[in-house]
């Protein structure tokens, strides 16, 4: 750790009088010099294309990098026991989505990253259609439009063995109406002999099926590969405007409020609530102007539970939670203050830290709360909530409008942090003194040296680590930790990546 340097006054030094391991400290004169030696000494070290375009990646003049654009988002959809889970975990070359021959079965995530042949993208399974007797088309039709509309491409996939089904070409319709590119996968095509089955599905209209056998892998790269001729570079539904009002999601679990504050906020009911499940097949999105500053605010409201739709009910409401989050910079987790915390709760602030977006936790009806709920609450806060300690928490109630007026301020603390770029002189001059006096501990006997750092993009704060060797997961938080407590980053999820880099090898 000794090639950190610490921030004194002293002569500018020159590339070459960065330290090795076992020289002194050198002092620099001011940020800007230590940033020019610290990237100088880089260049003793092997690295790659993606480290140079990252050393040399420009910000804008208000210091602002892009926000990294939203991975495209492929949805695979389809008739309950047709195979989906199943592909989805092969796609992802592990187990991740339940498989079950039980249709609705409820799942803690519902997209995944994934990765085909370089090519990195969002992976959605929506397994968890709800089927009745009653009503069969209206139901998988709602629900599988939700998941096309909030796809930027689709997998539909079909059971060769069984043929196409009146629910299918329903859905067929659908996609045909929504644009979206679509491959046809003609699942549980185990042999040659199932590709005649395979073919009878071209009667769909949807182009050629793809035979597969999610079950072994059969077919599954040349489906991909066409997969990856249709999907677009970047997702139509995350990426976040560039101008204009800073856009807000209300999420939480049902019947926690979020209708209600959306109408406090406004001044007007601007949101009607519907008990019934899936008649909102879309966030509703509502400019709202407060203290003269326009917000545009995602509400996910009109997702109910029904007794005999529960898990279906709550599977399509965490797809709608998860498309409100992406179209969103901040996102406000609104929690029922007046009951224990659930595990949707935690769920809920979990796809905002994972979605990278600015976080506020408002606890609403908190005039409903007696004292002794008081204390329990606290203790739920710090058992569950540890790793979002960071969130600013505010108190509110939606039906009375108290204390929105704080919900404001905190929304503008978490988007200010979510923005904030650490200029990269003052941010290697921190590390030097966090290391010189915390240094990593000895792994194997040697001890990993941070060579440099950057902040590679804001929306949120992401951060690359340039070291001689790797850096253990504890020591990253701690480095989080005290980034938070120099510079604040209140409300805003930190990204720290690191990049282990060898000398150059002389010849």
């Amino acid at each position: 750790m000794a090639g950190m340097t610490t921030p004194a006054d002293g002569p500018e030094t020159t590339p070459a009088d960065t330290p090795s391991d076992d020289g002194p400290v050198v002092t620099y004169v001011d940020d800007a010099a230590r940033e020019r030696a610290l990237r100088a000494g880089l260049e003793e070290f092997e690295l790659d294309e993606a480290d140079r375009a990252l050393l040399e990646s420009e910000w804008d003049d208000d210091g602002l990098a892009p926000a990294e654009p939203a991975l495209p988002v492929l949805a695979v959809i389809g008739r309950p026991n047709v195979g989906k889970s199943t592909l989805v975990n092969r796609i992802l070359g592990r187990r991740e989505a339940v498989v079950e021959d039980t249709p609705g079965v409820t799942r803690d995530r519902v997209s995944y990253p994934a990765e085909w042949s370089g090519t990195d993208f969002t992976l959605v399974d929506t397994g968890g259609w709800e089927v009745d007797v009653a009503g069969i088309e209206s139901k998988v039709a709602s629900q599988a439009e939700v998941a096309i509309s909030l796809a930027d491409a689709v997998v539909f996939v079909v059971d060769a063995q069984v043929g196409a089904t009146a629910s299918d070409e329903r859905v067929v319709e659908l996609l045909r109406r929504s644009g979206k590119p679509v491959i046809l996968c003609a699942n549980k095509v185990d042999g040659p002999s199932g590709e005649a089955d395979a073919a009878y599905l071209w009667s769909l209209g949807l182009g050629e099926p793809m035979p597969v056998s999610a079950l072994h892998g059969r077919g599954l790269g040349e489906m991909l590969d066409a997969v990856l001729d249709v999907l677009p570079e970047h997702s139509a539904h995350g990426e976040l405007l560039p101008e204009g009002p800073r856009r807000v999601a209300l999420v939480g679990r049902p019947n926690v409020g979020k209708s209600s504050l959306l109408n406090k906020l406004a001044g007007a009911e601007r949101v009607v609530v519907d008990e019934v499940a899936g008649t909102t097949r879309d966030p509703v999105d509502e400019l709202v102007e407060i203290k003269g500053m326009p917000y545009w605010f995602v509400d996910t409201a009109g997702i109910r539970r029904r007794v005999h739709q529960t898990s279906g009910a709550d599977f399509y409401a965490s797809l709608r939670t998860q498309a409100a989050i992406e179209k969103a910079e901040v996102a406000v987790v609104l929690v029922d203050a007046s009951v224990p915390l659930t595990e949707q709760d935690t769920r809920v602030i979990t796809q905002v830290v994972d979605a990278g977006r600015a976080l506020v936790i408002a606890y609403n009806k908190w005039d409903l709360m007696d004292e002794d709920r008081r204390p329990f609450l606290e203790r739920e806060i710090e058992k569950d909530l540890v790793q979002v300690t960071w969130a600013p928490r505010v108190n509110v109630s939606a039906r009375t409008g108290w204390h929105t007026d704080k919900l404001v301020r905190a929304l503008e603390t978490s988007l200010e942090s979510w923005d904030t770029r650490i200029p990269t002189g003052r941010l290697n001059g921190f590390l030097g003194e966090l290391v010189a006096a915390h240094p990593h501990p000895l792994r194997g006997g040697k001890q990993p040296r941070i060579l440099f750092a950057t902040q590679a993009s804001t929306r949120p704060p992401r951060f690359v680590v340039f070291a001689t060797g790797f850096i253990e997961a504890g020591y990253r938080r701690f480095i989080e930790r005290r980034l938070r407590e120099e510079f604040g980053f209140e409300g805003s999820p930190i990204r720290i990546s690191v990049r282990v880099r060898e000398k150059r090898r002389r010849r």
